[in-house]
């Protein structure tokens, strides 16, 4: 279903002007969950309130392999389209919804397939990959998908002499090239959050917190990581604070995180990376926080929207998953 024929079809539905205000959300989405073997799975960039009454949370690689094994009936995908759109790939037989149909990725947008299509043929000889934060139709023209905890993984399971090109992101992209000594040509696509961040912002923060580590997520900018005391993914970020002795931090990635993040280290001080923008002291994903509890209780409750894709371009771009899934399976073996 298109994006404009799945919002045309809620609209004709009308639920989202049903009133909900005596509703218990919590309760309800119990219910519902139980009712319909129903698993809900959250990214730990959405709103705490979901990341709470979430099945599990995790980060894109995490949900991805728990999507996989999942036995549920309905996967309910608190996160962004691609996110879901995945999970169906995986799962063709099972319902997934996501309670905003309109919850999408600019990083994903940035590589329109047509045009991703052009420059794949401009360079037959390379092996795509591609980051998980992209439409089904760019991970059927991709041979790989990753996410930034296995990409390092990914790059390297690739001969040294086979050209790569990677997308979308080019920060990502660029970071890994140093990491693993490639030279892959770069997608010009970027997340609007993570490029959001000033270091000049930032390194005042740091004069001003001295005993505070920056802690930056691979898809900011080169500036940033190379001020950075450590740079990862949204799992590995996590882990690092867990594990770290140091008890400040500065955090550049998506604000979400610091719920997570601070639930699992109560006594450490977490400062979230400020923006140009003077009146943010955080970078927020505006398609994350679409989602809320009425919008995740009425997607439960009457199974929209729901995510279907064309089964060919679905067998197409499950193949570049399962071979993330393989490598990432086996390395952890």
């Amino acid at each position: 279903m298109s994006l404009n024929n799945a919002i045309q079809k809620l609209e004709k539905v009308g639920y989202l002007d049903i009133p909900t205000d005596h509703v218990d959300y919590i309760s309800e989405i119990n219910r519902l969950r139980k009712e319909k073997n129903a698993v809900i799975l959250a990214h730990y960039y959405q709103r705490p309130e979901i990341q709470d009454i979430a099945d599990f949370v995790g980060d894109s690689l995490a949900l991805a392999q728990y999507a996989a094994k999942t036995d549920a009936d309905m996967i309910v995908f608190a996160g962004v389209h691609f996110m879901a759109e995945t999970a169906k790939i995986i799962n063709p037989s099972k319902k997934v919804v996501l309670p905003d149909l309109k919850a999408g990725c600019s990083l994903a947008e940035s590589a329109p397939a047509d045009a991703f299509q052009k420059f794949k043929e401009a360079h037959p000889n390379h092996l795509v990959v591609s980051y998980v934060n992209t439409s089904a139709a760019i991970k059927a023209l991709t041979d790989i998908v990753c996410t930034s905890s296995n990409a390092e993984l990914i790059i390297n399971s690739i001969p040294k002499d086979q050209p790569i090109i990677f997308a979308p992101d080019r920060n990502l992209g660029d970071w890994l090239n140093k990491k693993t000594g490639r030279n892959m040509l770069l997608w010009n696509g970027a997340c609007m959050v993570h490029e959001a961040f000033a270091i000049d912002r930032i390194l005042e923060l740091k004069k001003e917190n001295p005993d505070a580590e920056i802690i930056a997520h691979p898809e900011s900018q080169s500036h940033l990581l190379k001020v950075s005391t450590y740079v990862g993914s949204t799992s590995g970020l996590l882990n690092y604070v867990k594990n770290s002795p140091n008890q400040k931090f500065i955090v550049a990635t998506e604000a979400g995180i610091l719920h997570q993040m601070q639930k699992e280290n109560p006594d450490k001080i977490l400062i979230p990376a400020p923006t140009a923008d003077k009146s943010c002291n955080c970078s927020e994903c505006a398609f994350m926080k679409l989602n809320t509890l009425q919008k995740l209780y009425l997607c439960m409750q009457y199974e929209l929207p729901d995510v279907q894709i064309e089964e060919n371009l679905r067998f197409k771009a499950l193949k570049s998953i399962e071979r993330m899934l393989e490598i990432s399976e086996t390395a952890q073996k």
